[in-house]
């Protein structure tokens, strides 16, 4: 009987052991993915290798560079031969090209997008924090994440200053270090262009404008290491001239003709309707150009848009679809344990909830678009006014800008707000975009679920019964302001000799004591419109940096209009084109030589009126010296006077009057 007793409980044992009880369960311990998960990529290269071999290569690119680069650029017998760093982007430069920064801001913005997700900040070796409770290390953020934010720049720096070097050399290392970064780029996203953070996906969309810009690179740096030597070859070196200045004053001094051409041009629907719409679409213009930090702007906002419309759109809808596919006729169950009873019929109640899900779908896609389409063209119409108000700096008209710096001289506070102009528009631009989906997101959902689904399907009119329940309450703010706008009009006014005047004083006073309550409800109504308004409006305008939101007594305490006030101080006083070519013209006077292009990309600017300081030119010296100083001391005076920049190195005695020759 023991025996019996061993073989059922061994039997016992065997047919209900715990092994048993999963049928489906995987063998080789292999585990189960849920329906529609990506699986782990691993590519044949670890992408952390060849980002190192890319550091490596800027690295030494920056090396080459810095010895192509020597530190000549005002005096030309200081520093000699020594190596210097370049300058990423020549950001205060009137003529240079602005495609490589462009292209440059695009790709680094494009790379810190891609590092929100990311779950390792620094590419490099893992870098493991302390194990969690489960005994899983995780992975490294917080700090490291802050040192990416500063690691990133570095990294792209080379692949920038390779431009403004302005070197057959440097070409040449730019192309092979842009070459580098979208082979690698493209090679990444060919082996694994699936992800499973949010969407599968998202990172080879998000990585959109990242390629485009380093495709742009990898064609530009070629094409002008090509173009270097076909220079070469030409009939010796063309002498540097800034192009864009002397436009400037040549469009400066047509002006008159120009406007004589418009004005007899200006006949027709056509011409009218083209003139309003240069008001709020920017057009160019001959004989103008915005600055280099403008045009960063714009593209830094453009691919904001992008970045932060992809994120909203792959972080919802594909969820969304998801749920709405997976319904089945327990969702009944579900909204009837809240007291919600759409239908007796379980099917009927699994389309209704598939439609709701399809129109919230539906006002989510048209919230984004509306976001989008809006903040694309406050960013147009913006262009407008920048070059409205610093064509009118040029000119040197005063601006109702608000508190504007008085002084032309540069302040610690206006280099600061420079600085971070770029940066602050393309945080504006962010945080607004991510504002106006919220709101037109309820408005579109409230709409939609509170009027036009109701009245479509003729059931749960709730806020049209809570109207049309407090009737009496809008009838009787309708009658109160038609009479008062009525009576206004036909019993207070009254035309005598050509002028309205004010008349039945009597009746005034009554009516407005009488309808004083009346009128105070009507405040209500129209406080929570104006409410409504300021808050579309500000979230509307919240990326426009050109305006203040807030009234102009106020403006000082708006950061982002002070931020654009103190761009404008700024580049007027650092790039005024009137100023650069005018300094040209007198360097070409004073050395009719040609000059040769410097290998470090030394562009006429500012520093070029520093130069005329220096009187003593070799060819000067064969004429007389009063003729010399007469003209050395014109050319002085005259820069001075149009050039605020240059006002600190002008004697403090020269502003009085006996020092000008002024006698008292």
């Amino acid at each position: 009987m023991s025996g019996a007793a061993g073989n059922q409980s061994s039997g016992t044992t065997e047919d209900y052991s715990y092994g048993s009880w999963y049928i489906d369960e995987p063998q080789g311990g292999q585990e189960l993915q849920p329906e529609g998960a990506v699986p782990s990529c691993h590519p044949s290269v670890p992408p952390r290798l060849l980002h190192t071999c890319l550091a490596v290569l800027s690295i030494v690119t920056l090396l080459l560079l810095t010895m192509l680069v020597r530190r000549c650029r005002l005096w030309p017998h200081c520093g000699h031969g020594r190596p210097g760093l370049p300058s990423p982007v020549d950001f205060l430069t009137v003529d240079g090209p602005w495609t490589v920064p462009a292209a440059i801001f695009m790709v680094l913005f494009s790379s810190l997008c891609l590092l929100l997700l990311a779950e390792a900040p620094l590419p490099f070796p893992t870098l493991t924090s302390p194990s969690s409770q489960d005994g899983e290390t995780e992975a490294p953020g917080g700090p490291w994440k802050m040192l990416a934010l500063i690691y990133y720049p570095a990294f792209y720096y080379s692949l920038a200053a390779c431009a403004t070097v302005r070197h057959e050399a440097s070409h040449l290392l730019g192309s092979v270090l842009s070459w580098a970064h979208f082979g690698v780029q493209v090679w990444q996203r060919a082996e694994c262009p699936q992800a499973p953070k949010i969407y599968k996906y998202y990172s080879l969309l998000a990585s959109v404008p990242l390629l485009l810009g380093l495709g742009f690179l990898s064609l530009w740096y070629p094409v002008q290491f090509v173009r270097s030597f076909s220079r070469r070859t030409g009939v010796g070196f063309e002498r540097l001239q800034s192009s864009y200045p002397e436009e400037y004053l040549r469009t400066l001094l047509c002006l008159k003709k120009l406007r004589s051409s418009s004005h007899a041009s200006k006949h027709g629907f056509l011409s009218q309707a083209w003139v309003c719409i240069r008001h709020y679409v920017y057009t160019p213009q001959q004989g103008f150009r915005l600055p280099l930090k403008l045009v960063l702007s714009a593209t830094l906002t453009g691919t904001a848009i992008y970045q932060v419309a992809l994120l909203l759109l792959v972080a919802v809808v594909p969820t969304v679809q998801k749920v709405r596919e997976s319904i089945t006729t327990e969702v009944s169950y579900l909204l009837a344990g809240f007291g919600v009873v759409l239908s007796e019929d379980r099917q009927e109640v699994v389309k209704l909830v598939k439609h709701h899900l399809w129109a919230l779908e539906v006002c989510y896609i048209s919230a984004l678009v509306l976001s989008c389409s809006l903040t694309f063209l406050v960013l147009i119409r913006s262009l407008v006014t920048h070059r409205v108000n610093l064509r009118a700096l040029y000119r040197g008209a005063a601006l109702d800008l608000g508190p504007l710096p008085q002084s032309p001289h540069p302040s610690r506070q206006a280099i600061f707000c420079w600085m971070n102009f770029s940066a602050y528009q393309t945080a504006f631009t962010c945080l607004g975009l991510l504002v106006q989906q919220v709101i037109f997101f309820l408005a579109t959902m409230a709409l939609a679920f509170l009027v036009c689904m109701p009245v479509f399907h003729g059931r749960n009119l709730l806020l049209l019964r809570s109207l049309a329940s407090f009737w009496p309450f809008w009838l009787t703010l309708a009658l109160a302001v038609t009479l008062q706008n009525m009576a206004a009009h036909w019993v207070f006014l009254k035309t005598h000799h050509g002028w309205p005047e004010l008349t039945n004083h009597c009746v005034l006073y009554a009516a407005t004591f009488l309808l004083f309550p009346i009128n105070v409800l009507v405040g209500v109504v129209v406080a929570a419109w104006r409410v409504v308004l300021s808050a579309l409006y500000n979230a509307i305008h919240l990326g426009q940096m050109d305006f203040s939101l807030l009234p102009p007594r106020a403006a000082t305490l708006d950061p982002g209009y002070h931020t654009y006030c103190n761009f404008l101080k700024i580049e007027v006083n650092q790039s005024h084109p009137a100023m650069i070519a005018f300094c040209a013209l007198l360097l070409q006077t004073q050395k009719p030589q040609p000059r040769m292009v410097p290998q470090d990309g030394l562009i006429l600017g500012a520093e070029e009126g520093m130069q005329l300081l220096q009187t003593k030119d070799a060819m000067a010296k064969g004429t007389g010296p009063r003729a010399r100083q007469g003209r050395a001391r014109w050319g002085l005076a005259y820069t001075l006077l149009h050039n605020p920049a240059l006002q600190a190195f002008r004697k403090r005695a020269l502003s009085g009057a006996q020092a000008n020759g002024i006698q008292p």
